[in-house]
C-alpha cells in the first residue's frame, strides 16, 4: 500500500469520526449523564478502538477478510454472539440500572416535566 493511499484512508476516517453517529453520541450523552471527568475515558476508550481497527487494517485484515469467506463468517457469528452475550447481560442487569431518576425537588422545579419513573 502506498503512503498516499494510506494517508488518504486516514484522512476519511478523521472526517467520518467527527460525523455524529453512534460514537459520538454515544460520548455525548455519557458526558451529559455522568459529568466531564467520566467523559476523558470514554473518549480514550473510543480513540484507542478506533487506532486498533485502522492499524489491524494496515496490516491487511480487511484485505483477508475481502477475499476469505469463512473468515467473513467468523468474525460476523464472534460478533453477533458478542452482541447477544451483551444484551442479555444488560436484561439481567435489570430496570433499576437504567434510567437516572430525577429528585423530586428537581421535578417539582422542572414543572413536573420529567418523567417520573413507574418501576
Amino acid at each position: 500500500m502506498s503512503i498516499e493511499l494510506w494517508l488518504a484512508f486516514v484522512g476519511a476516517s478523521a472526517i467520518l469520526l467527527v460525523l455524529p453517529g453512534p460514537t459520538i453520541l454515544t460520548v455525548i450523552s455519557y458526558s451529559v449523564a455522568h459529568g466531564r471527568r467520566a467523559n476523558a475515558a470514554l473518549v480514550a476508550a473510543v480513540a484507542l478502538g478506533d487506532s486498533t481497527a485502522l492499524a489491524l487494517s494496515l496490516v491487511g485484515l480487511g484485505a483477508l477478510l475481502a477475499t476469505s469467506a469463512f473468515w467473513f463468517t467468523v468474525v460476523k457469528w464472534a460478533g453477533g454472539l458478542y452482541l447477544l452475550y451483551l444484551g442479555i447481560k444488560l436484561l439481567r442487569a435489570g430496570a433499576s440500572s437504567g434510567m437516572p431518576v430525577a429528585p423530586a425537588a428537581a421535578r417539582a422545579r422542572a414543572g413536573s416535566c420529567l418523567p417520573t419513573p413507574i418501576w
